[in-house]
């Protein structure tokens, strides 16, 4: 469904600051239940309302355990949103080994199945209430769907979801991927209402702005920013040589231009972290910040980054330097 004209449909009330609980389920490493629920808890103390999970996240243990969180919440004070397009299915081929090649500590009793069908979709929405307990979720993305088929999903995986929207099953729809030219097309050829990127708008990677934040705001749709840290090299105030970035070393480009932002940092007395968290926000198609965290101290943390005061010759600074765009 192409689409000219930016669509004003009102959008789920998010906080500045989400939880994105893929460490509950068991991202990198083991949490017991105690551990993930104190994480939750910790959030939700910190004034953290909306939550966001997926099937792939510890093959359902992330829905489950905020579920059952959630369901001790009145329905009203919290937002919600899952993604779909990969269906959990018996794994046949279960040794009792882990799922470490994505990255999370859980059996592979289950395994992901990609499904853009409507009826695949409109499955996927149903099993994740089963497992979160809940009667609705608020937002549906489409999970990663370059790493399947973009022209798939386009033709029959946005559709999908825009029929759940109208039937009233979700409020909003929309695509989460950290890939720039996906979340692009999806803007332009789907009616969606937000976005999730990942990874490639933050303080220091923005390759969004050449397409996808002009998409945004010409058909009136949301973002939620995702990664916001670049694998934990914002997290730091000092952060180091030897950190990783996503799968591998820094790029030397990528680490020159981190030097100077922190440089520009330290010179306004800014923690390099709050300005990471922050930056975003900037831009007014951006609605949420949602960060992870596998451990209370880090959420009550981040909420402290959130409020911390920023002074305006900060940003200055880093546009004359062409830091950030």
């Amino acid at each position: 469904m192409l689409h000219s004209e930016p669509v004003h449909r009102p959008l789920p009330a998010l906080t500045r600051l989400g939880y994105g609980a893929a460490n509950v389920g068991n991202l990198f490493r083991e949490l017991t239940d105690d551990q993930a629920w104190a994480i939750l808890d910790a959030a939700w103390d910190a004034g953290i309302r909306y939550f966001d999970t997926a099937p792939h996240y510890g093959l359902g243990l992330s829905e489950r355990r905020l579920g059952a969180f959630l369901q001790t919440k009145p329905r009203d004070e919290f937002v919600i949103s899952t993604k779909a397009g990969r269906l959990l299915r018996p794994n046949p081929d279960h040794d009792g080994g882990l799922d470490l090649a994505a990255d999370f500590h859980v059996p592979t009793t289950l395994r992901r199945e990609w499904d853009f069908s409507a009826a695949g979709i409109r499955a996927s929405l149903d099993e994740s209430l089963d497992r979160l307990g809940l009667d609705r979720v608020d937002i549906l993305y489409l999970h990663d769907p370059e790493r399947h088929d973009l022209d798939l999903a386009l033709r029959e995986g946005f559709p999908a979801l825009q029929q759940l929207r109208e039937d009233g099953a979700v409020d909003a729809v929309g695509i989460g991927s950290m890939v720039s030219s996906a979340l692009a097309a999806a803007v332009d050829s789907a009616d969606l209402d937000l976005i999730m990127v990942a990874g490639r708008y933050t303080l220091l990677e923005q390759s969004a702005t050449d397409e996808v934040l002009p998409a945004c705001r010409a058909h009136g749709t949301g973002v939620v920013t995702a990664s916001i840290f670049n694998s934990g090299l914002l997290a730091k105030d000092e952060p180091s040589r030897d950190d990783r970035y996503e799968y591998g070393r820094i790029p030397d480009e990528l680490w020159e231009r981190l030097e100077r932002i922190v440089a520009v940092c330290r010179a306004h007395g800014v923690a390099l972290p709050a300005a990471a968290v922050q930056f975003t926000l900037r831009e007014p198609a951006v609605r949420s910040v949602v960060v992870g965290g596998s451990r209370p101290e880090q959420l009550r943390r981040n909420a402290e980054l959130m409020a911390v005061d920023i002074p305006e010759a900060l940003w200055v600074e880093l546009a004359a330097e062409a830091l950030i765009r």
